[in-house]
């Protein structure tokens, strides 16, 4: 799976969370999801969550923490989906 197609499936799975419409809009790869997006923490789970369901994968504590921005998250399920 290719970054551009991470980043569409990522878009769709934090839309409900996001509230700056407009940072959405520019989002890209250097994105960060609580300053940018304005995604608070509670909903910051939620979207581990929904991200570990679409990708059938499981994110431990540690990539949780780490997984602040769209290149992380990127890395983090690449990383994942790599790994059988």
């Amino acid at each position: 799976m290719t970054n551009a197609e991470l980043i569409v499936s990522l878009k769709q799975i934090v839309q409900p969370y996001v509230q700056d419409q407009e940072a959405f809009a520019q989002l890209s790869e250097e994105t960060n999801f609580i300053d940018d997006l304005k995604i608070n923490s509670a909903n910051l789970v939620d979207i581990i969550l929904d991200v570990e369901d679409a990708f059938d994968i499981e994110i431990e504590d540690d990539a949780m923490d780490q997984m602040l921005t769209v290149k992380a998250a990127i890395a983090i399920i690449q990383a994942k989906i790599a790994t059988p």
